[in-house]
């Protein structure tokens, strides 16, 4: 059995003809790169993907990367196509075939059908005097000098490198459609990734009744019954015309019992924080996240356009809402 030594150092090789690999492909996004990019960008219908083996999994991460980032895309399996669905492509889509050899039989034996469709063919290939790169209207170069297999038989570094021209596709193309963010949360409304480009202030905030909220003239002791009353550890602090003046909190609180006031008989304005930190509720709840972390509170308060507090969120909605 190797030693850890043996098999550190199999693994840092494999790490650096790998990097080679990718660092040799920038040279290869020239012309042709940028011919490719037009047919997509131009595309009517669907990028179609196709790859068989190793070539078909590199294929389908491919064609979700293009999906998610504004470049409508799905993935064909090679040897279903020839059984049916080949009725999937049409002359309106673009079709991207991976193939390292470029002699793929299940790849090469429909070539000949996406021809006759008029559908425009795009391959990458290792080999660009094979059959796959001779049938495209432009072929993408992603030959690799060896393979991080000792054998240099496994699929390893020619993966690799079609993985990242996929990605270099997706991404000029991103930049191409001038893709935002909103659209990206779009197509990815699940998980913690959707939540913070979609959950707004608004969604989540206290509002109405549950809003702690107090005239400037309260008592302290009054002021801290409401807060126990709505539980969000703070309230808000109103003028006459129900203007923020400012916010009262848990940490006012135990700075005020070192003072030894009257309660009952102090007006909350004396011991609130003026002002406060406060938020529009269309903002974005990561906003929010954002603006407590960096100012080390807690609360933050929603506030219309005439300044006066129509909401209140705190840590724990954000922690409930996933945006934490």
């Amino acid at each position: 059995m190797p030693s850890h030594s043996q098999f550190i150092q199999r693994g840092q090789d494999v790490v650096d003809i790998e990097h080679i690999a990718v660092s040799q492909l920038k040279n290869k996004i020239d012309e042709s790169f940028a011919n490719a990019c037009e047919l997509l960008f131009n595309c009517e219908g669907r990028i179609v993907v196709i790859g068989m083996g190793k070539s078909g999994h590199i294929g389908n991460k491919i064609a979700a990367t293009l999906a998610s980032t504004g470049s409508p895309s799905f993935f064909v399996h090679p040897g279903e196509a020839s059984h049916g669905d080949l009725g999937m492509i049409t002359e309106k889509d673009v079709v991207l075939a991976l193939s390292n050899s470029g002699e793929t039989s299940e790849v090469t034996s429909i070539l000949p059908v996406i021809k006759r469709k008029g559908t425009p063919l795009i391959s990458m290939t290792g080999n660009n005097k094979s059959t796959l790169s001779k049938f495209a209207n432009v072929n993408l170069d992603t030959s690799v000098e060896k393979e991080a297999c000792p054998m240099n038989l496994a699929p390893t570094a020619s993966t690799t490198v079609t993985l990242v021209m996929g990605d270099a596709l997706a991404v000029a193309l991103l930049d191409a459609r001038g893709f935002t963010e909103d659209d990206f949360a779009l197509s990815h409304p699940g998980g913690s990734l959707g939540r913070r480009l979609l959950l707004k202030v608004e969604d989540i905030m206290h509002k109405d009744k549950d809003v702690p909220i107090v005239n400037e003239k309260t008592s302290i002791n009054d002021a801290l019954l409401e807060m126990s009353n709505k539980r969000l550890g703070m309230t808000c602090v109103v003028g006459e015309d129900d203007t923020l003046r400012g916010i009262f909190t848990d940490g006012d609180l135990r700075r005020t019992l070192e003072l030894n006031l009257d309660f009952k008989k102090t007006p909350i304005a004396k011991v609130m924080t003026p002002g406060g930190k406060t938020i529009d509720k269309n903002k974005l709840a990561a906003e929010a996240l954002q603006i407590m972390e960096l100012s080390a509170i807690n609360a933050l308060i929603i506030t219309d356009e005439k300044f006066r507090p129509i909401g209140a969120l705190d840590m724990h909605d954000l922690l409930k809402a996933g945006v934490v």
